[in-house]
């Protein structure tokens, strides 16, 4: 099982997250942070960060902050507005930058925020990394000559770019036409993405959660409240119903019958359909993931092995062990071929591309002998 991170001041398993006015989740703090990663960064040849974020108020104040810290250092931003999480990893790799941040407390409500990494890979910060800019922040904060201070560019074909990633992620021949899906985008970085992912492979989408505020984000919606899916599902009459969380890295999903699926339930349903198709390799969760799950997989030959909460710790043990699919009941599921971090709209497409070669609905795909197994072993 991988071990847990050793303490550090600030990094926590998924980047700095508080609330925003409360150290470290300050201006201030924020500024010191993107000055602290450029000066590591530097280190190793300079070149551009990108920074992406999600939808609440305070994004705005902590990227002019962090684009100035990066400036300070003397290295370049792009900046990419309103993203999903998993599509600043994308970016990071395909537009060749050095790193990627991410402003977003995830599923949290808006007056919290955080800042994550990925690397010049798409995968997060090395360990190496995270203790080099703890180090520098004890330093005093510098500015480069004015020659040499970084500058900022907006990258405007962005949300474009992800949407075509996304499609790409299934078979050429899979079409969702016919299907009538719901999808809940939480009033996040998602709302002006996923609707279009679904639609443009054929479906007919039904949009909420699209109108975000600052105030609005996972606000009774979204992964963390399916009850809403779930309602709009059987108002609508829909096939089926898609939640993502905040930052777009979660996902849970609802059938037409107004059952809702966790991530336990998606990954037992991607990975028996790999299993027909030739799946090898096994399945890593957490240790909150639950024992009816592992029990089924067991039933299908499928290898299962758990590590701690977090999703560094999935990823870190499917690298380790050479498997491609993992996750947390949460509904962050990491596809390991497909992306190097968890995606919502990516997870979705993998259950929706097993509708689509078995012809058969996501609730049958959920077995009821699978749907009992689970509910008589949940783990609370």
């Amino acid at each position: 099982m991988t071990k847990p991170l050793k303490n550090r001041r600030y990094f926590g398993t998924d980047g700095i997250r508080g609330r925003v006015g409360s150290q470290p989740i300050t201006p201030e703090f924020i500024l010191k942070l993107g000055w602290a990663v450029g000066k590591v960064l530097a280190r190793q040849n300079g070149g551009k960060v990108l920074i992406g974020k999600d939808t609440r108020i305070s994004g705005y104040m902590f990227e002019s902050v962090l684009e100035a810290g990066f400036s300070a250092a003397g290295i370049d931003t792009h900046l990419l507005g309103p993203m999903p999480t998993p599509a600043i990893a994308y970016l990071t790799r395909t537009l060749r930058a050095q790193a990627g941040i991410v402003i977003s407390a995830s599923h949290n409500p808006y007056y919290d925020n955080g800042i994550k990494f990925f690397s010049a890979q798409g995968s997060k910060l090395p360990d190496d990394l995270e203790i080099a800019i703890e180090r520098q922040l004890e330093l005093p904060m510098t500015t480069v000559d004015s020659a040499a201070l970084g500058k900022a560019a907006r990258v405007v074909d962005a949300p474009g770019r992800y949407i075509e990633f996304c499609k790409s992620t299934v078979a050429s021949d899979i079409t969702l036409k016919g299907l009538n899906i719901v999808v809940d985008c939480a009033n996040g970085a998602a709302y002006h993405i996923a609707p279009n992912v679904f639609r443009e492979l054929g479906a007919d989408v039904v949009e909420i959660g699209v109108e975000p505020n600052g105030l609005n984000i996972n606000m009774n919606c979204g992964a963390t409240y399916p009850e809403l899916l779930k309602q709009t599902v059987l108002q609508k009459k829909a096939d089926l119903g898609i939640a993502l969380d905040g930052d777009g890295d979660r996902v849970v999903m609802v059938d037409h019958a107004g059952n809702i699926l966790d991530g336990d339930e998606l990954l037992y349903v991607i990975a028996k359909h790999r299993k027909k198709m030739g799946f090898t390799g096994g399945v890593v969760g957490t240790v909150m993931s639950n024992l009816g799950f592992e029990q089924a997989l067991q039933e299908l030959n499928i290898k299962f092995t758990r590590v701690p909460v977090g999703d560094r710790y999935v990823i870190a043990e499917l690298e380790k062990r050479g498997w491609l699919l993992g996750g947390e009941p949460s509904g962050h599921l990491i596809c390991r071929e497909a992306t190097t971090t968890g995606d919502g709209i990516v997870t979705a497409l993998q259950v929706l591309s097993a509708m689509c070669y078995t012809k058969k609905s996501i609730s049958n795909l959920q077995t009821r002998y699978n749907r009992e197994y689970i509910a008589h072993n949940r783990i609370v």
